[in-house]
């Protein structure tokens, strides 16, 4: 069995700074891809930040500049950090693998998702 364990959400003023930690653990064979989403009440749900196990990142447009994402895929952990927060970063993040798992082959995985409030 996958499990996906984020942390580190919470609220923040604007201008602020959170840092957003995930790991992955179970029967993993290879992990390919780690990543944040992010859901705002009302919008859908859409990629913040990537990393792949030849360490390429991407990030929406909006947080560039902004946001960091590290980590070591072989240790199946990220991280993302925030700064320079805006109250448009308010959302649901949650953390996302893909991983190919001993006897069920590639798979996707979600976290609970944790909530970042950014508000004076």
């Amino acid at each position: 069995q996958v499990q996906v364990v984020e942390s580190g959400g919470g609220l923040v003023q604007p201008g602020g700074s959170l840092r957003l930690s995930c790991s992955v653990s179970g029967n993993i064979v290879r992990n390919g891809v780690m990543g944040w989403y992010r859901q705002a009440p009302g919008k859908q749900r859409e990629l913040v930040a990537s990393i792949t196990d030849l360490h390429s990142m991407e990030y929406v447009d909006s947080v560039k500049g902004r946001f960091t994402i590290s980590g070591d895929l072989a240790k199946n952990a990220v991280n993302l950090q925030m700064n320079s927060l805006r109250p448009e970063d308010t959302a649901v993040y949650y953390c996302y693998v893909h991983i190919l798992v001993e006897g069920l082959g590639s798979r996707d995985y979600w976290g609970q998702g944790t909530q970042v409030t950014v508000s004076s």
